[in-house]
């Protein structure tokens, strides 16, 4: 079994997808396509390589089970993605500070509704936690992270994607397995072909599972007989990250970590905050093991849960801003219209051509920069 570690990408992104997903609007769209765009974006086009490796892929899928019918359906929805090339070759956003990631991870809007999907799916998180024994807090946690709950999934084609990764060559054993169990999925009729989409990595659903980790771990706790993490309800995709945690050891109650003076998690160096390990921190790696994510998953289940979130204040930035100030220069802009997404404090594409916008509008020096003497005229 390939878990999902082997594709970590990011609030955080693909932060995942995630990791993570942030605030798309504003500080993710340095590092990939909002999903609403995506289906525009990704469209599968001819190239006669890659033709030739699918045809190839689908020999030694009939060799390994898959039925005739199922790549029939598959074949017309297959094509060449030139965009998951450029954008698996030019990642950046592993250069994101922890201050940054965590805003994106905790933000004001992301605990917010966290809590309100706590109260909207009480009685199905319920039941989730009484099977599998892990906490609803965590659960939800990971959806925020994974899809923004939900409304982040990804419309990328998946089998596209995974081909399109396997035929590049750069990780081709690797994304071949993935493909190779897309198809599993279509021959199990969990979904249809042009259903399975998700990100431009080939992870899918509310918690981005790769293909791998779906046969492993999907459930279909809902019994309709599909386990379908792809859909509007979350019910199956919301077990499923709880089967994950579960078979992959989660011990209730025994706690992901937390923030000490003496921890030996550094995140963001000696200066930053430091954090020591609970027995369930490895179990969070399991599902991404991206130092950051595991402590974004673990802070923000700490605030729906009701408990502190980060003690550590970071100090200020190359412009002398704190967070705080540049939450309060973001709401500032968006008051006086223009769009800056969430106001979450990461300074992104939309901030700085916001603060270009409000330079102009007012008459001021336009060095589209934040500053306090900028903070100060809001």
């Amino acid at each position: 079994m390939m878990d999902r570690r082997q594709f970590t990408t990011g609030v955080a992104g693909a932060m995942t997808a995630a990791l993570l997903t942030g605030c798309q609007s504003n500080a993710e769209s340095r590092t990939r396509p909002r999903a609403s765009s995506q289906a525009k974006r990704f469209q599968p086009q001819r190239h006669a390589g890659f033709e030739a490796w699918v045809e190839g892929a689908f020999s030694r899928a009939r060799a390994k089970g898959i039925s005739s019918r199922t790549l029939a359906r598959a074949r017309p929805t297959l094509g060449f993605l030139p965009e998951v090339v450029e954008i698996d070759r030019n990642q950046t956003e592993f250069t994101r500070s922890f201050e940054d990631y965590m805003a994106i991870a905790t933000s004001e809007n992301r605990v917010s509704t966290g809590r309100a999907k706590l109260r909207e799916h009480a009685g199905l998180l319920g039941r989730i936690e009484r099977q599998y024994g892990v906490e609803k807090e965590v659960v939800v946690a990971i959806w925020g992270l994974e899809s923004r709950y939900g409304t982040r999934k990804g419309d990328v084609p998946t089998l596209s994607a995974l081909g399109t990764l396997a035929f590049d060559g750069r990780r081709a054993r690797l994304f071949e397995r993935q493909f190779q169990a897309a198809l599993r999925i279509l021959d199990n009729g969990d979904i249809a072909p042009r259903q399975m989409t998700g990100s431009w990595a080939g992870a899918m659903g509310h918690t981005q599972f790769m293909p791998t980790s779906y046969l492993s771990f999907a459930v279909d706790f809902d019994g309709d007989g599909q386990r379908d993490i792809w859909g509007a309800d979350p019910t199956d995709a919301l077990a499923s990250a709880a089967a994950y945690l579960s078979r992959n050891g989660w011990r209730k109650a025994a706690g992901w970590g937390r923030e000490s003076a003496t921890g030996a998690v550094m995140p963001a160096g000696e200066a930053g905050p430091r954090f020591d390990k609970g027995p369930n921190y490895r179990v969070l790696g399991s599902y991404n093991n991206a130092q950051k994510y595991i402590i974004g998953v673990g802070v923000l289940s700490d605030l729906l849960a009701g408990r502190p979130g980060l003690r550590h204040q970071f100090g200020p930035d190359i412009h002398g801003m704190r967070l705080k100030d540049r939450i309060a220069l973001q709401k500032g802009l968006a008051r006086a219209g223009f769009d800056v997404g969430e106001p979450d404090g990461v300074i992104g594409p939309k901030t700085l051509a916001a603060i270009r916008g409000f330079e102009q509008a007012r008459g001021l020096p336009v060095t589209g920069q934040p500053s306090l003497a900028l903070l100060a005229r809001m």
